[in-house]
C-alpha cells in the first residue's frame, strides 16, 4: 500500500506515455489520409490496396479518439499502469527500449512521414534490381498476357508483356510505339543507347521492379540525363547490343514530361 502510495504521489513519466501512444495512432492515420488525399499513396502502394489504406486510416482515427475519451474522463489506463508498476509481485517485461521508446519513435516516423514527401522510384534504384538485362525485365513480366492493343496505345509494361509471349524481335520491326518513361543509363552500353524504364509494382514500393525497353538516341537528338522523364514517339526496330539481337525503339520524337502523378506500371 505503501509502495503504491508512493508512487502516484511521484510525478513519473508515465503520466504523459498514455497521451504519446494517443498521439502515434492518430498521427498515422492521419498520414495515411493525407498521402491518400494528396495523391502520394499510388508512390507507396498498388491502388488495389488504397481502399484498405484509406478505412486503416479512419479505424486508427477513431481508435486514437476513444482511447484519448477513456484517458480524459476516468484515468483508469494511467492509474492501472502506475499500479503495475508499484507492485513488485505484478508480471516484468523485457524490452529493448525503455518504456515509451517504441511509441515515441512511432509517433517520429509519422511525423517524419508529413515533413517529407514519397518520391519515386529512380534510376539508381533500377539499375540496383536489374535493369539493363531484356531477358531479366522479360522473365519478370506475368505470364498470361493478351492485348488486343494497337501497337501505338501499348504502354512500356504492355511492350514487355508482348515480348514475352513472342520474343522473336523481328516480329515488332517498324511497328509504331508511343510510351512515356524515366532515362536509365547503364553501364556497358553504347553512348548513344539508353533504357526507357519504369517500375511495376504487385504490393508496395518494396517489391517493386524495373522494366524497360533499350532507345538508340539519334545524332541530332539531345542526350538527357538519368531519370529525365521522356515521352517518345518512333518505331520499334531490330538492334544488336553487346552482342544480342534485341528488340529497341528508334524515336523520331522525344519530349521531356513532367514526372506523372502515379509513375508505376501495374
Amino acid at each position: 500500500m505503501g509502495a503504491a502510495s508512493a508512487v502516484l504521489s511521484q510525478p513519473s513519466r508515465s503520466n504523459w506515455l498514455p497521451w504519446v501512444d494517443v498521439a502515434a495512432i492518430a498521427a498515422w492515420g492521419a498520414l495515411m489520409l493525407h498521402y491518400w488525399h494528396g495523391g502520394r499513396l499510388a508512390l507507396l502502394i498498388h491502388p488495389a490496396y488504397h481502399g484498405l489504406v484509406v478505412v486503416t486510416g479512419f479505424l486508427l482515427l477513431m481508435a486514437a479518439a476513444n482511447l484519448a475519451i477513456n484517458l480524459v474522463q476516468s484515468g483508469r489506463l494511467l492509474r492501472r499502469r502506475l499500479s503495475l508498476a508499484a507492485d513488485p509481485d505484478s508480471e516484468q517485461h523485457i524490452s529493448l527500449l525503455p518504456k515509451g521508446w517504441a511509441t515515441l519513435l512511432l509517433l517520429l516516423a509519422a511525423i517524419g512521414g508529413f515533413l517529407i514527401a514519397p518520391q519515386p522510384l529512380t534510376s539508381h534504384k533500377a539499375l540496383q534490381r536489374g535493369i539493363g538485362d531484356p531477358t531479366t525485365a522479360i522473365a519478370r513480366a506475368p505470364k498470361a498476357f493478351r492485348s488486343n492493343k494497337r501497337p501505338e496505345q501499348r504502354s512500356l509494361i504492355e511492350w514487355v508483356r508482348t515480348l514475352e509471349v513472342y520474343p522473336e524481335p523481328e516480329a515488332y520491326r517498324n511497328q509504331p510505339v508511343n510510351i512515356s518513361g524515366f532515362v536509365t543509363k547503364v553501364e556497358g552500353y553504347p553512348a548513344d543507347v539508353f533504357w526507357i524504364s519504369r517500375f511495376t509494382i504487385t504490393c508496395c514500393a518494396a517489391d517493386a521492379y524495373p522494366i524497360g525497353l533499350p532507345v538508340r538516341r539519334p545524332a541530332n537528338m539531345p542526350a538527357y540525363p538519368p531519370d529525365t522523364w521522356l515521352e517518345i514517339q518512333g518505331r520499334m526496330a531490330v538492334d544488336e547490343i553487346k552482342g544480342e539481337r534485341v528488340l529497341s525503339i528508334a524515336p523520331q520524337t522525344m519530349r521531356p514530361i513532367p514526372v506523372p502523378k502515379n509513375p508505376y506500371e501495374f
